[in-house]
């Protein structure tokens, strides 16, 4: 290893002209390392590691996964390394990172240099809510999903829900299953001025979340116009969330989206380093410890969902990890679903004819298959009438080439229609001998 001064030493005499062979002799350093501290292979002051580097064994990997993604969190991809057997910390990891240059530059991104400031709040007093849109949801064929989520403002603690648009009805379902999640209700709500919460233009409380509000017992706070991070604590845990957890969250239906979330929410999120009041180091597990949550109120806020479904091939629509059975000759069409959250009844409906059938719920996503004994019935008379033993095609079946195959293959061969080659017996008859062989 050479110092800066011997490195600078180097450099000039190879700009004096001497070669490396005479730079070697007059510095009395071998060919090979004047050779690669001209050509940058080393640095002065940086020793060349003499043992196998673990990082190695997932550069290439990590490597791809920052060219797929350049924004993807250095956590998240540790979290990968660990399971594929990198053995080092965290510190270490995201060192080998920089040192290697492996994260790409984005250009489009870059500082707002907009000045900030914390805000202290009380233990219990606000959750903030905002939706969050996700785009790629696998079980929307690409298209986006919604996430309503809630953060309790003292502790960082955050929890959320998805829903099938971000209508008020779906809203008001999803604040109350996210507050179920938090474990309570502080006492004011803050908002930025959401349509479904706040008239456009006016900012004044909807009659109906009013209600809504009301029913809880919180105050509503909702943000001025133009006044940009009033909400950092949701704004920057919905960030946490989508680049820590849904860039990399492997889920294929709302059900496993769910709880693949509600598990992020309980271990990383919760395990996330904070400072208690007095400066000590906590985590948001131990603040949220010392919230002061008011209790549910005995009773949902009552609102009636409503979603258009596909009536699937086995009869049934699907509603919250469950399907729902009718009668089979609706197979294919699109009936409507309608829910009273903390009713244990659905209803499917047919806009044009009214109710189609009523069943009781159970538990989301168990992947059950509720049935009514009439559609069992219909079901099965359906299968069995559509039932035959007739094969569709014997593929053992002799089929040379017909003539129309034939013809064109002649065509091919550049012969004409009468070109063909006729074998008569007769004319082998006349050459042979009478009686011979």
């Amino acid at each position: 290893m050479l110092s800066s001064e011997e490195d600078v030493e180097l450099h000039a005499l190879n700009r004096q002209g001497l070669n490396i062979s005479q730079i070697a002799r007059h510095l009395g350093l071998d060919r090979k390392t004047v050779r690669a501290y001209l050509n940058g292979d080393r640095r002065p002051g940086v020793r060349v590691s003499s043992y196998n580097d673990p990082f190695d064994r997932v550069a290439d990997y990590i490597a791809q996964r920052l060219q797929d993604d350049p924004h993807v969190w250095a956590s998240a991809l540790f979290d990968e390394a660990r399971a594929l057997g990198y053995p080092r910390a965290y510190a270490t990891f995201t060192r080998q990172i920089r040192e290697r240059r492996l994260r790409p530059v984005c250009p489009a991104c870059t500082s707002s240099g907009v000045a900030t400031t914390e805000i202290t709040h009380p233990a219990g007093e606000e959750t903030q809510w905002d939706w969050v849109e996700l785009p790629g949801a696998p079980w929307l064929a690409g298209d986006t999903a919604f996430l309503l989520v809630g953060v309790l403002a003292y502790s960082s603690r955050f929890r959320g829900s998805f829903a099938e648009s971000m209508e008020q009805p779906q809203t008001f379902d999803a604040i109350d299953r996210t507050l179920a999640r938090l474990g309570g209700v502080t006492r004011r709500w803050r908002f930025d001025r959401m349509a479904t919460v706040v008239t456009i233009g006016e900012g004044r409380l909807l009659p109906s979340f009013a209600a809504f509000a009301k029913h809880y017992g919180v105050g509503v706070d909702v943000c001025p116009p133009r006044r940009a991070k009033r909400k950092g604590v949701v704004e920057k845990s919905i960030h946490f969330a989508t680049q820590r957890w849904w860039r990399t969250a492997d889920v294929a239906t709302q059900e496993q989206a769910q709880f693949s979330y509600d598990m992020f929410c309980d271990t990383i999120g919760d395990a996330r380093p904070r400072r208690d009041l007095d400066g000590s180091p906590s985590t948001v597990a131990v603040l949220a410890e010392h919230e002061r949550l008011a209790r549910l109120p005995a009773t949902r806020f009552p609102v009636v969902l409503e979603t258009t479904r596909k009536v699937a091939s086995n009869a049934t629509v699907s509603w919250r990890g469950n399907q729902y059975s009718v009668d089979p000759v609706l197979i294919g069409t699109q009936v409507l679903v309608r829910a009273v959250p903390g009713t244990s009844t659905i209803d499917v409906i047919d806009e044009e004819t009214g109710l189609l059938a009523r069943h009781r719920t159970v538990a989301d996503g168990q992947g059950a298959i509720v049935r009514d004994g009439a559609h069992a019935v219909a079901l099965e008379h359906a299968v069995l009438k559509a039932f035959t033993t007739d094969k569709p095609c014997n593929r053992k079946t002799n089929r040379p080439p017909s003539a129309a195959a034939k013809a064109l293959a002649a065509k091919l061969r550049g012969e004409a229609p009468g070109d063909a080659v006729v074998i008569d017996l007769a004319d082998w008859a006349r050459h042979v001998p009478e009686g011979g062989r």
